[in-house]
């Protein structure tokens, strides 16, 4: 029972469990994307894949991804966080565990596509969740502690996958993975709530919660406003508010980045150092360990910024700025001679995108209401993936026309170029639309 008058008691802080649960799902979600970059070196030779193969694999997966994050969000708008996230990651484990039946490249196709469109529902539920359940001033914390999860699973993949595959199969490896999705909607299921419902929040952690509700109001978007009827957006004007063509553009031209970073570290090691699939594993748990410090450094960051004093938006703008010259070391990679000093670079450089992204994604929820959110969420990852189903086709082909040329390594730096040069110009397209808009207070 809620406690309605006098001095309030200690805040449960239940809404912590609550990022408990968005972290594994969002470690799930990584672990069942990774499976395929780490069975690459066993399937080409069974499949016999090209690098233009596998890219095209990896494009319908991030079409499919962005093509549905717009109908996830806006379907989670309307059923909710508990149904919504239930119904993403029922779709998205099947799918996983369909790769174990492909027999073909275009069965592989298919279990991608799949995938693809179960997991679209991740994110947007993940960063509606966070702003029902924090005030403004925690929400980049909280979004870089769940987004860890991405680099968790990550890190996780290349402890277990190469062993279940050597040990029982690659169709193994894609089962086991994905049934652990199952065990996730069970917990979700009986502990999760929205706030002003849940038996375990009491009235000191739901004032916490709310406390920017009505300044978020007032706020959002550039002099548009959010009609609710019982509680619910029936219209909001999300493109009269500029702020999303910066988060989308942001995400159109860093998101690529990350899905090169996820799905050719792999190969990249593995061709150019030579190492086999026993071998993967410590480099790439060292690169996303890297990554998952840098996720919830990104967010911790601003957050402290805030605390301090500092406008929301000058904290996010700034911290962002230092995340994308960390990047930059990348291109550096061609004048490396061994490989430890690139893990390094290649460290700093994902934890970087980590930190970016944590970022990234609360500069959305700062700028938009509730109601809203999972569909703004929806439009930038739309857009992300846009990018993201477009550069695999051209990685491919960079790395196919340099393996021709027998300078594999010379098509690699080329991509370690472009992805140096990605984030200012992201930061660039954000501080237009978003940053350079808003006045510090």
């Amino acid at each position: 029972m809620r406690q309605t008058g006098g001095t309030l008691p200690a805040s449960s802080n239940y809404r912590w469990v609550i990022v408990a649960l968005l972290f594994f799902a969002t470690t799930i979600n990584y672990l069942d994307r990774q499976v395929i970059s780490l069975l690459k070196p066993i399937l080409e030779k069974e499949f016999s894949w090209t690098e233009s193969d596998y890219g095209n694999i990896v494009t319908v997966f991030t079409f499919f991804y962005g093509a549905t994050t717009l109908l996830a969000g806006y379907l989670i708008d309307r059923v909710g966080t508990k149904l919504g996230y239930i119904g993403a990651i029922l779709v998205w484990s099947l799918a996983a565990m369909g790769h174990a039946l492909a027999g073909s490249t275009f069965g592989f196709m298919i279990a991608r596509g799949l995938l693809g469109i179960g997991e679209a529902g991740n994110f947007p539920a993940s960063i509606k969740t966070v702003a029902e359940w924090f005030p403004k001033k925690e929400r980049a914390l909280a979004v870089g502690i769940f987004n860890a999860g991405a680099n968790i699973g990550a890190v996780a993949a290349p402890a277990v996958v190469p062993w279940l595959a050597l040990m029982a199969g690659w169709q193994t490896a894609f089962i086991v993975t994905g049934a652990l999705g199952f065990a996730w909607i069970v917990a979700w299921w009986f502990m999760y709530e929205i706030p002003s419902r849940h038996r375990k929040v009491n009235e000191a952690e739901l004032a916490h919660i709310t406390q920017e509700t009505a300044a978020e109001f007032a706020t959002a978007g550039d002099a548009a406003t959010v009609t609710t009827v019982d509680g619910e957006a029936v219209k909001y004007p999300i493109f009269a508010n500029k702020a999303i063509w910066g988060f989308m553009s942001g995400k159109l031209l860093t998101d690529p980045i990350w899905w090169f970073f996820l799905f050719w570290l792999p190969s990249y090691l593995a061709n150019i150092y030579h190492l086999d699939l026993k071998k993967l594993g410590a480099p790439l748990i060292v690169i996303y360990l890297a990554a998952t410090i840098g996720s919830v450094g990104g967010g911790w960051l601003s957050s402290m910024l805030i605390r301090k004093g500092w406008h929301p938006t000058r904290a996010r703008q700034w911290s962002m700025a230092l995340f994308a010259i960390c990047v930059m070391p990348v291109m550096l990679i061609s004048q490396m001679n061994s490989m430890w000093p690139v893990i390094g670079i290649l460290s700093l450089a994902v934890a970087a995108h980590q930190a970016w992204s944590a970022n990234i994604f609360t500069v959305a929820a700062d700028q938009f209401p509730k109601q809203v959110i999972s569909r703004v969420v929806g439009l930038g990852t739309m857009a992300g993936t846009l990018g993201g189903a477009v550069f695999p086709l051209i990685v491919g082909r960079i790395l196919d026309h340099y393996k021709l040329l027998g300078s594999l390594s010379e098509g690699y730096y080329i991509i370690f170029y472009i992805a140096g040069f990605a984030y200012l110009v992201a930061w660039t397209m954000l501080y237009i639309f978003v940053f350079s808009r808003v006045k510090s207070k």
